[in-house]
């Protein structure tokens, strides 16, 4: 028989042990006054006092034999050890204790504070009760959880053994409230857009598809966090818009992307991308200070400060400027030929993909901050030109060698916004499934009049790096293939 099938047998014996002695080994409510924190917080005022309370934890260690019991307890915010003492606790308590008390379970425990003679702050437990029994043990404590697909699939169990895990998280929670909350002093109203779209705008990415059964259509999930929908509030009357949600693409996995994800959009009606650059170079800098405590970073290989100077680099004199090659000018043979020579690999042979590729190429070169303009139209569907010159009204900020957002002055010409949707029409039909779907019935909005509007977006790459972890490290619960 294996270990875990024998530790298993051997915790269900404990179970009916627990319930012969009239202790429910899983009870819906259990004494609880206050979380380990707080009793922390509070143990020279309790211990004056000869407080009697009850606190709640896992059991995380067990030292100690005969008739004194040291026990560690987590709840999740904080540690405390617990003394289980023959002589003060009901003999019969303290021996189902033994019979029956495992690493890993869950026990509310009842007493008073004191120090013991190593001056470790402790309760000395008068009475206790199991809050939950557990059946399979915890990882081993040194090792824990080695294997990465294991971590990721029994993410409760790596928040538990992993140290500063959990931390990372609330940090998280954190980044977006910081987001959240500048937005709304900005003036930004919260919204909510659809999810399930006919056509996914917004983005250049291969959508996840699915049957809504009552309409009797295929939908699509969003690739973006309601680009054209944002859009169309700021044509219905609304100034200022922001959304943060998930998105959903069908693409490949590495450290930078995953198929699920969380981003942030906003429009601002009135604004070009020049007020959109100065915008997210302050909400960058506040998250920075906010939830990190500093603009200083080093992550992927690099070093940057975000309250230095945001230089502007542009799309093609940095292409030429690292490879020799003018991307204006160039021919599709000519950038494949290039590409072939610094041995990067690329997927199909439509100039937009190629562009893009070089690019790629160029910008992990750069630490920033810095913020790249100038982008061909032909990679910006939805963006204004630059009066008098073939690049878009765009802007993305650079860190580490990655693309940390990307905002327009977004194009409200409805005749200019139809051309360059059939332009990506043809690269559909010629096999590019990463091209973004025409909506005409967003071009026929257009029709009906939108205001000069910045939108921007960004996603939790960004809390990503700046935390220097992998994309897939810092989700909760990442996608995993069944076993």
């Amino acid at each position: 028989m294996a270990i875990l099938d024998e530790i298993k047998l051997s915790r269900l014996a404990k179970i009916e042990l627990l319930k012969k002695a009239g202790m429910d080994p899983y009870p819906a409510r259990v004494p609880r006054d206050m979380c380990l924190c707080d009793a922390r917080k509070n143990f020279a005022d309790f211990s004056k006092q000869n407080k009697i309370i009850s606190v709640v934890g896992r059991i995380m260690a067990i030292r100690g034999q005969g008739a004194i019991l040291f026990i560690v307890l987590d709840d999740g915010k904080e540690k405390l050890q617990t003394v289980f003492k023959r002589d003060t606790l009901d003999s019969k308590l303290f021996k189902l204790f033994t019979d029956t008390a495992d690493i890993g379970d869950f026990i509310s425990v009842t007493g008073n504070f004191f120090t013991t003679q190593k001056g470790e702050e402790s309760i000395l437990v008068s009475s206790w009760i199991m809050a939950g029994k557990s059946l399979s043990p915890l990882p081993e404590k040194w090792h824990g959880l080695t294997d990465e697909d294991e971590r990721y699939r029994k993410r409760y169990l790596d928040m538990v053994m992993t140290p500063g895990l959990r931390d990372i998280f609330k940090k998280k929670a954190q980044f977006w409230d910081v987001t959240r909350t500048f937005l709304k002093k900005e003036g930004f109203l919260e919204v909510e857009t659809p999810t399930l779209e006919l056509t996914t705008g917004g983005a250049e990415a291969r959508p996840f598809k699915t049957h809504h059964n009552d309409f009797d259509i295929d939908v699509y999930l969003r690739i973006s966090i309601g680009e054209l929908w944002q859009k169309r509030l700021m044509a219905g009357g609304f100034q200022k818009t922001f959304e943060i949600g998930r998105a959903f693409r069908n693409e490949g996995s590495s450290p930078e992307h995953l198929q699920e994800f969380t981003n942030m959009e906003f429009y601002w009606a009135y604004a070009d991308y020049r007020d959109g650059m100065k915008l997210v170079q302050e909400l960058y800098r506040t998250i920075a200070k906010e939830v990190f405590g500093t603009t200083k970073f080093t992550t992927r290989g690099h070093t940057f400060d975000l309250a230095s100077e945001w230089k502007e680099i542009k799309y093609g004199e940095e292409i030429k400027r690292q490879t020799g090659l003018d991307i204006e000018k160039a021919k599709d043979e000519e950038i494949k030929k290039k590409l072939d020579s610094l041995k990067i690999k690329y997927d199909g042979d439509n100039r937009e993909r190629l562009m893009d590729t070089l690019w790629k190429y160029c910008r992990k070169n750069i630490s920033g901050p810095a913020f790249v303009i100038d982008h061909p139209l032909l990679v910006a569907p939805l963006a204004k030109s630059v009066p008098g010159k073939n690049v878009a009204q765009m802007f993305q900020p650079i860190l580490a060698g990655s693309e940390m957002g990307r905002g327009y002055s977004e194009l409200n010409d409805p005749i200019d916004q139809r051309k360059r949707f059939e332009t990506q029409q043809k690269l559909i039909d010629a096999g590019d499934k990463e091209a973004m779907m025409a909506d005409y019935e967003f071009v026929e909005m257009l029709e009906h009049g939108m205001p000069p509007t910045c939108g921007f977006g960004f996603g939790e790459r960004l809390f990503a790096f700046l935390i220097d972890k992998p994309l897939r490290e810092v989700q909760t619960f990442p996608l995993m293939r069944p076993k």
